[in-house]
């Protein structure tokens, strides 16, 4: 049975479902060209909070190949889940700006005013890689569902070709699945990755 945090702001009532290390397997099969990229990977992700009304997020992957004796570093990625909500003058920022007007703690009133008519939430998730590449996406958390499609990439001079990312997540059977497509290196838009993890 998954527990559940009971310590959070209310802004993370939403996501609490993910917080926590989940470890799992996963496959990758993308075209690039000619040329068609397959095999297994181990994948870490990790989702916690230091009582900001944010999650902190970073996963590794590791591919594994056909045989299980190569092992390449695949991703090491960071960032934060937050729900989408307009900055107010009681929120700090942007740098190091402390805020304008007194902080008011949120309540569960605040948080399901942002409800949307879906019945889910909308999120913002910003990812910076290893690699240079960072991603900004928008979308919606909905119960144990989350679907995220890019909004903006920015990558590095020297990065490879990435243009756009769409990610799933959902909770099945204490089970967190999650696919990720992507259009990069000339291929249009589709399933790149997919994984199955436990919560260790």
């Amino acid at each position: 049975m998954l527990e559940l945090p009971t310590d959070l702001p209310a802004d993370l009532a939403p996501l609490a479902w993910l917080v926590g290390v989940w470890e799992g397997t996963g496959v990758i099969d993308y075209p690039v060209g000619d040329d068609r990229l397959q095999g297994e990977f181990t994948h870490r992700v990790s989702f916690s909070h230091d009582g900001g009304p944010f999650l902190n997020y970073s996963a590794t992957a590791t591919f594994t190949g056909e045989d299980s004796a190569v092992s390449i570093p695949l991703v090491a990625e960071t960032g934060f889940w937050r729900l989408s909500r307009p900055a107010t003058d009681a929120d700090p920022g942007p740098g190091l700006l402390p805020p304008r007007a007194e902080q008011a703690v949120r309540t569960v009133d605040d948080v399901e005013a942002l409800r949307a008519a879906s019945g889910g939430f909308p999120i913002e998730v910003s990812i910076a890689h290893a690699d240079g590449m960072l991603e900004l996406y928008l979308g919606e958390i909905n119960g144990p569902r989350v679907d995220i499609a890019s909004d903006a990439i920015v990558r590095g001079a020297g990065a490879k070709e990435y243009g756009a990312a769409t990610r799933l997540y959902g909770l099945v059977g204490n089970h967190m699945l999650w696919a990720w497509d992507i259009a990069a290196l000339g291929t249009p838009m589709r399933a790149h990755a997919s994984a199955r993890l436990a919560k260790v």
